[in-house]
């Protein structure tokens, strides 16, 4: 789930790993405590759980530009004013021109990618935390004594082990298949990645005919990582500039009624900016799309009715 930058240097992409994995505890004696007001997200589970009142949060342009005047690096970058890109804002925190200075700030040795999403702790004036899955873990689990939603369990102690094995093979066939397919530079690569994603997505659909959810009838940390693909598949990139286009995501009955149960979920669809998917997919893969042009549709709406209240 972090959109962490291909490796390209092999057939068979591996996607970088991310470098800041730091936790917050409601351990007070923690590194880094949970406090109300004092972490900066620069995502999903800060609206289901209701923390964006406890954490705040800034968008970045949808286009990788240059990350500095002097050097060829493209990135993620922040609009100069909260006027200039529709759905991004400027860093209030910092006065960060982009994610890369954010790191130059957390770390001046730092020579990693520059990776989002980023947790920042404007007390320390540090990263936290830049890998999306541990984030969305620390959103569930440490903050409740903030959230508006304590209740929302994602990772509940009964289902710990499923969840985990869940989150692997979610990660591995789902998460970074679509990569794998979209790195392909072999026939062959290309071959056993669509295969190895075609399969996961198969597995999904079997589980979601018996269960709400892929682990049970509650939802948990594995549906919000693969919903975050589902979302992008048919509407983006997956399917046509990545060349996942065995099978639409609208063709498997449940995955696609899935999808738009939990985008339905209040809260979860304002933090879909499909017009910011589509131009960072289209425009920010020269190697793939080298004119960047942006596809039209198919514009799915997800807020049409779906089925999953069968297992209610």
């Amino acid at each position: 789930m972090a959109a962490s930058s291909a490796n390209e240097n092999s057939d068979k992409p591996r996607r970088t790993v991310t470098s800041f994995r730091n936790f917050v505890s409601q351990n007070h004696d923690s590194q880094f405590p949970a406090e109300s007001g004092r972490y900066h997200l620069c995502l999903a589970v800060l609206k289901l759980k209701g923390l964006d009142k406890a954490i705040t949060f800034t968008s970045v342009q949808p286009l990788w530009r240059k990350t500095k005047e002097n050097d060829e690096h493209m990135g993620w970058v922040f609009p100069d004013s909260d006027k200039e890109v529709p759905g991004a804002e400027r860093d209030h925190i910092n006065g960060a021109k982009s994610v890369r200075g954010l790191y130059d700030i957390a770390s001046l040795n730092y020579t990693g990618k520059c990776t989002v999403p980023v947790l920042w702790d404007k007390k320390l004036n540090t990263i936290v935390n830049n890998e999306s899955s541990e984030i969305l873990r620390m959103f569930s689990t440490e903050f409740n004594h903030f959230a508006e939603i304590p209740c929302l369990d994602l990772y509940p102690p009964n289902l710990r082990s499923l969840i985990n094995e869940t989150n692997e093979w979610v990660h591995h066939g789902i998460n970074n298949g679509v990569y794998k397919c979209g790195f392909a530079t072999t026939q062959t690569a290309y071959d056993e990645a669509v295969k190895q994603l075609f399969d996961a997505l198969d597995k999904c659909e079997e589980i979601l005919e018996k269960q709400r959810f892929l682990c049970g009838n509650t939802l948990t940390e594995p549906d919000i990582r693969l919903f975050v693909t589902l979302i992008r598949f048919d509407e983006v990139a997956y399917t046509v500039i990545f060349k996942c286009s065995k099978r639409l995501i609208r063709e498997y009955s449940n995955l696609f009624n899935y999808t738009k149960d939990i985008y339905q979920i209040p809260g979860l669809s304002s933090t879909v900016k499909m017009d910011h998917v589509k131009q960072n997919y289209y425009g920010s893969f020269p190697s793939i799309n080298p004119l960047g042009i942006v596809a039209h549709g198919p514009n799915i709406d997800y807020s049409l009715s779906h089925d999953r209240h069968r297992f209610s």
